[in-house]
């Protein structure tokens, strides 16, 4: 039978309950042990597909196609471990689920209530988790913090749960914040006290304590806090901020938080292995090469919105003893004030996903600076798009050139709606969602960074390459070197003449992984160093680029 811990958050949100989910994993799994991890989310949305990047960050998309919340791919890095639609649980997924069991006549005209019905739907789901994917340890966050009205259905869920299953097979973990007062100079545990106690009155008895701070913590804070919420000194554990997220684990493994877990669970005590992650830290912290990388998006004002892509750029630098500086670049700067100014002396450009026409004209600007300029480019997902549509108009001149997307009566639509398509009315869960093959060109770029002939990536988008000017573009000079089994849907495009030029329909950002980067963004960033090399060899000055760490999610 399975062990489940929930890891909850007080005080603040944003502290890092994912990444402390993410980081007991990992720990779990360097002592071989199986684990999978599930996120329960309150807002009412059935899953973030429809969501703004400003308001909850990038979609990460798993591999059977669920739109999720980013912590997955925090859980998929951390742990090489693929989660699927079953781990992501919101309010609406589960108020649908009972709903539309009501009206089936499922519960035989009894009256439907948050208990049992709601929470009996949330404990269910954790158990399909365990059953399905049958590791020795579920985790489980809970998205918010203790007091959120909204968290109230899956707090009492998991308050029940450990009744249902056993005292020994469930554990709770609190992560909340210790603030360090200037004016006062010392931290203060007050906030830690009250949320602890706002947990309790739920019915919950926290039995590890993860405590987020910005500096050491003082002589004595851990005693107290073992005193005032009743959970044991060595269950009180620190976790500063750290330079990185991949420093995290190794941090929480000092602290013994694996140790503590395994012990509260009456599971085996392992030696753990993590040599490769030691390794990796390591890598990071001595770079041989410096590079600057301009993200040119819609989002830029919440990097957040990027995650995946920001952090497939970090495992080929990690890999290729890179440090790297990301320059982000408003596209709708770039349509008011020219590619040029934002662009010039960038080493790399990358144009990633997007929806919506806003800022669409300067990704087009600022790809056709990438191709003149011969600076390294990857597009992804609109940005293979927005390459297209880039090619037809100053390449293959094609007049009104588009996609339809954008500009519904476009002359020259290159990017267009699939025939199934054209019918679709629900924006949610309606695109070309999830993991599907590709077919690589012999002698490509593609080719000789994939090494396969058949790739699999993930995809979400609903619109596509318009077959109708596939010729068109290939006798331009445009290479196709990537496309569904069958020949009919374009993945992959790239541009011989060029140091580094290609561009996806999928995105490549969800499946790399710090042992193992993305080879696509690997070679990426090797054109990037190489780039970079060059204009150094020829700089009258040899200036190093100075390194601006990319904002960090901790």
């Amino acid at each position: 039978m399975a062990k489940f811990v929930f890891v909850t958050g007080g005080v603040v949100s944003s502290i890092g309950k994912g990444i402390v989910a993410a980081s007991l994993g990992r720990l779990l799994k360097s002592r071989d042990y199986s684990v999978s991890i599930l996120k329960l989310d309150p807002y009412i949305n059935v899953d973030p597909g429809t969501m703004s990047p400003f308001q909850h960050g990038e979609v990460f998309v798993t591999a059977d196609g669920a739109e999720t919340d980013l912590d997955l791919g925090h859980y998929e890095r951390f742990t090489d471990t693929l989660m699927s639609r079953l781990n992501s649980v919101t309010t609406g997924s589960i108020y649908q689920a009972v709903l539309n069991k009501e009206r089936r006549g499922d519960y035989m005209g009894g009256t439907v209530q948050v208990i049992p019905h709601i929470t009996n739907e949330i404990k269910e789901r954790i158990h399909r988790v365990a059953k399905n994917t049958n590791p020795d340890v579920v985790i489980t966050e809970i998205g918010g913090t203790v007091g959120d009205i909204e968290s109230l259905p899956f707090l009492e869920a998991i308050r029940q749960f450990r009744k249902d299953v056993g005292r020994n097979n469930v554990l709770y973990m609190h992560v909340t914040l210790l603030p360090w007062i200037p004016s006062a100079g010392e931290m203060k545990t007050k906030p830690t006290q009250h949320s602890v106690k706002e947990l309790r009155s739920i019915g919950i008895q926290p039995d590890i304590l993860v405590c987020r701070c910005d500096r050491p913590l003082q002589p004595g804070i851990k005693e107290k806090l073992s005193e005032f919420c009743d959970v044991p000194v060595e269950s009180v554990i620190t976790s500063p901020d750290a330079n990185s997220i991949y420093e995290v684990p190794l941090i929480l493994e000092q602290e013994g938080l694996a140790n503590q877990s395994l012990d509260l669970l009456q599971l085996p005590q392992r030696e753990p292995d993590l040599s490769q992650w030691q390794t990796l830290v390591e890598r990071m912290h001595r770079p041989i090469h410096q590079v600057e990388i301009a993200i040119v998006g819609k989002y830029i004002r919440l990097s957040d919105a990027y995650l995946s892509v920001v952090e497939g750029l970090r495992h080929a630098a990690i890999a290729l003893g890179s440090e790297f500086n990301i320059r982000w670049v408003s596209s709708e700067d770039i349509e008011t004030e020219g590619a040029e100014n934002f662009l010039a002396g960038a080493n790399a450009i990358i144009v990633p996903g997007g929806f919506g026409i806003r800022g669409v004209d300067g990704k087009v600007a600022a790809i056709e600076y990438a191709r003149t300029q011969k600076i390294p480019f990857l597009g992804l997902c609109l940005g293979m798009q927005c390459s297209v549509i880039e090619w037809a108009q100053n390449i293959a001149l094609l007049e009104d050139a588009h996609s339809a997307e954008f500009v519904p009566n476009a002359r020259n639509p290159v990017i267009n709606l699939l025939p199934e398509q054209q019918d679709v009315v629900d924006l949610g869960g309606t695109m070309r969602l999830g993991m599907c093959p590709c077919r690589i060109v012999p002698n490509t770029l593609a080719a000789s960074l994939y090494g396969d002939e058949v790739i699999y990536e993930r995809h979400r988008h609903r619109y596509e390459f318009n077959n109708a000017y596939r010729n068109l573009l290939l006798d331009t000079g445009y290479m196709i070197s990537g496309t569904s089994p069958d020949g009919r849907l374009v993945e992959i495009i790239e541009y011989p003449d060029h140091p580094f030029f290609l561009a996806t329909q999928f995105h490549p950002e969800f499946s790399s992984r710090p042992s193992t980067p993305h080879p696509l963004f690997k070679g990426f960033v090797q054109a990037a160093i190489e780039q970079c090399q060059g204009e150094m060899s020829i700089s009258p000055t040899n200036a190093p680029i100075i390194q601006q760490s990319p904002v960090q999610v901790s």
